[in-house]
């Protein structure tokens, strides 16, 4: 039999005080908010009472370190897999909005197409290659769930193309906050979301209400 449940986790808040898109620069590390976020998760997974027997995670920094809480709560080693990394973009290391244009006018030049997008990397290309993990990861164990640390696009992206939505969208609606937990099973060879949720916990909804979700693509 392959796994019972995926759980794909977004990372908690990064430190990030010039609030640019950090993408896939190295060095962006969760904040010190950001580290409670990421407990609040894991202690949220723990109170569920399902037996979690692998975990993966982006190669990324903070979802390095926001896969850590997790693999102390269930003694489980942290695996990478570079297919839920954070999707690269032309922005990188730039201010989000008319700044970055303002200070580089080439980029301009990126904008022609929101649908595809043209300023980054394809949606349906970050949408195949999560299912492609999801659907790996799923037949990885015998029994038992999968946590996966990801991002907030690709997280989405999984979702949206499991329900059959179309993938552009409006980055402002995206149901994918801060160390949020969306979790999927897979049904007659299709992934299907069965739960999404926020840290419970008291702690946690204070946690969110004062995270800043800046920088994320």
């Amino acid at each position: 039999m392959p796994a019972n449940r995926l759980h794909f986790v977004r990372h908690g808040e990064v430190f990030n005080p010039k609030g640019v898109l950090y993408e896939r620069i190295p060095g962006f590390q969760l904040s010190d908010l950001g580290h409670q976020m990421a407990e609040a998760a894991a202690k949220q997974l723990a109170s569920e009472n399902r037996e979690i027997v692998k975990l993966l995670a982006s190669p990324l920094q903070r979802t390095q370190e926001s896969a850590a809480p997790v693999s102390k709560e269930f003694g489980l080693e942290i695996e990478h897999e570079h297919r839920v990394i954070e999707p690269w973009n032309k922005f990188a290391g730039y201010k989000m909005g008319g700044r970055a244009v303002l200070k580089k006018p080439s980029l301009a030049l990126h904008l022609y197409n929101p649908q595809k997008p043209s300023w980054g990397e394809p949606y349906k290309e970050i949408a195949t290659r999560m299912t492609d993990a999801a659907l790996s990861a799923w037949d990885s164990v015998d029994s038992g769930d999968v946590v996966v640390v990801s991002h907030q696009l690709p997280i989405w992206m999984l979702y949206r193309s499991s329900q059959g939505l179309a993938l552009p969208h409006d980055p402002r609606n995206r149901r994918c906050s801060l160390s949020s937990i969306t979790s999927f099973e897979v049904v007659d060879g299709k992934l299907v979301e069965v739960d999404y949720r926020e840290p419970g916990l008291e702690l946690a909804a204070r946690l969110s209400e004062a995270a800043k979700d800046g920088g994320a693509v």
